[in-house]
């Protein structure tokens, strides 16, 4: 029993991509077709159109998305931010990572054979042009094997160099959602020479790019990205995956379209599941972390069933527990604690998120009393304390600021350079709060201080005023001893 078993899972000590020599097994998946890969191709239109429509977009003359992480400048849906906006950025990851976490113990990897960037433009664009030009798999590997004569060299540098063009296109588009379109189309129209960097810059993300859809491929999913992985401890015996359901299918053995007595199961065995797989493996192996959930042996293995008068859905979205009941009771959808917790989590977040970002100001108004300075004596029987002040402009506006003393007399003088913000800008420095001692009628003196701008009233921040008391005190000795 326990040969048995190792043999069942011996299909995990290697990898469907690297043959038994260490060398690398090139994937011709067989083109796929069907109810699912067209529901596919038009959600990838859809995102696609999305990804290069974005940067078009304005508002108010700025960029709709901007992610220029070279100057800490960040626009999303048109509201800007900036360093002073990090814990945002932290606090929206920590969400975005519990919701992949929820969304693939539910659902599986489903985020990647429908929404992620590599699977999309690997098989909705990349390998469609191949399929265009070399046709089919077979005709791949026979064109392959082919010596090289003037109808290969045309069909694969013509390959080659849609490729480039492709990566080329994607990597401006790239580079948009960076310094935004405006910049991008200057080092685009002006002369090389005047935009070396964005040049060089453009190129290499070009180079990249041709190089991981024409070459790197599927290893991205299967070696690189860490999500495959992460299912080994995400996923449980509830969650809805791509999966074969061996209960219906086995054994398997070739049967004729109308018969109905024998003691096979309804896989035919006809190995068009694993001819589609653009990462090599075979579904009916069970869970596999190569498995991007393209739902190309889903529409592979409903078009035999058809042809052989057999339900569909031997290959289906369905849970382990789903499968395994399938023929013993009706399962239904079940909540379990791993999600409830998953979900806990993730509505506090959001909740916390939303908060935050709902009581945002357009600015941001420090001010303390400088630490370790006392009072300071002044002409005129007067006394100042120094503050430091900050103030984070985080509009796309210049941000004039001017100082009032709101609810006691005095001065306000500035110390150093003007409080001129301009957009996104960070001021720090000192001012100078200097009060007649007749005003002070304690040591630590209660005082608001007005910030407003072109007239308009922007905060009042309350701090304290440090001052003597001592001659107060006297008098009012005095005065007791008169009486």
């Amino acid at each position: 029993m326990e040969n048995k078993t190792e043999n069942k899972e011996s299909f995990r000590d290697s990898l469907s991509i690297v043959s038994k020599e260490g060398k690398r097994n090139w994937i011709y998946p067989k083109k796929p077709f069907g109810k699912f890969y067209n529901a596919r191709t038009i959600v990838s239109i859809i995102l696609l159109a999305i990804l290069f429509g974005t940067p078009f977009i304005k508002i108010n003359g700025r960029p709709f998305v901007l992610f220029d992480v070279l100057n800490r400048n960040f626009i999303i849906l048109g509201v800007p931010f900036g360093p002073h906006d990090f814990f945002l950025f932290g606090l929206a990851m920590i969400t975005f990572i519990v919701f992949i976490f929820l969304f693939t113990v539910i659902f599986g990897r489903v985020f990647c054979g429908w929404v992620c960037p590599q699977t999309i433009f690997m098989e909705m664009v990349f390998r469609k042009i191949e399929y265009w030009i070399e046709g089919d798999f077979r005709q791949q590997i026979l064109l392959n094997k082919a010596p090289w004569d003037s109808k290969k060299i045309f069909k694969k540098v013509s390959k080659q160099v849609i490729f480039f063009a492709i990566s080329f296109i994607i990597s401006n588009f790239f580079l948009a959602y960076i310094i935004g379109m405006d910049k991008l189309i200057i080092i685009i129209t002006d002369p090389p020479s005047e935009h070396i960097q964005g040049l060089i810059a453009i190129l290499a993300f070009s180079g990249v790019f041709y190089w991981v859809f024409s070459y790197f491929r599927e290893q991205a999913c299967t070696l690189v990205c860490p999500y495959g992985r992460l299912q080994g401890v995400m996923l449980d015996q509830d969650s809805i995956v791509i999966s074969y359901d061996h209960v219906r299918g086995e054994p398997r053995g070739k049967i004729k379209k109308n018969e109905t007595e024998n003691q096979k199961g309804d896989c035919v065995d006809c190995h068009l599941c694993v001819d589609v797989c653009p990462t090599g493996i075979d579904i009916r192996d069970g869970v596999q972390l190569e498995c991007v959930n393209c739902t190309a042996c889903i529409d592979a293995c409903n078009y035999v069933m058809d042809k052989v008068d057999r339900p569909r859905g031997l290959i289906r979205y369905e849970s382990q527990n789903g499968i395994e009941k399938t023929k013993t009771t009706k399962r239904k959808f079940r909540f379990t604690p791993r999600m409830i917790g998953y979900s806990i989590v993730l509505v506090l977040l959001l909740s916390l998120q939303s908060y935050l970002l709902a009581t945002r100001t357009d600015f941001s108004i420090n001010i303390l009393r400088t630490p370790g300075l006392l009072f300071q004596e002044q002409a005129g029987d007067k006394v100042s304390n120094i503050y430091d002040v900050s103030i984070v402009n985080k509009t796309f506006k210049d941000l004039p600021i001017e100082l009032r003393l709101e609810n006691i007399k005095g001065e306000l003088k500035l110390v150093g350079q003007e409080m001129d913000l301009k957009p996104q800008e960070i001021y720090d420095g000192k001012i100078l709060v200097v009060i007649p001692k007749s005003e002070i009628e304690k040591m630590n003196t209660p005082i608001t201080i007005g910030f407003y701008s072109n007239g308009k009233l922007l905060d009042n921040i309350r701090t304290s005023f440090l001052g003597p008391v001592e001659s107060h005190d006297k008098d009012e000795h005095e005065e007791a001893d008169e009486k």
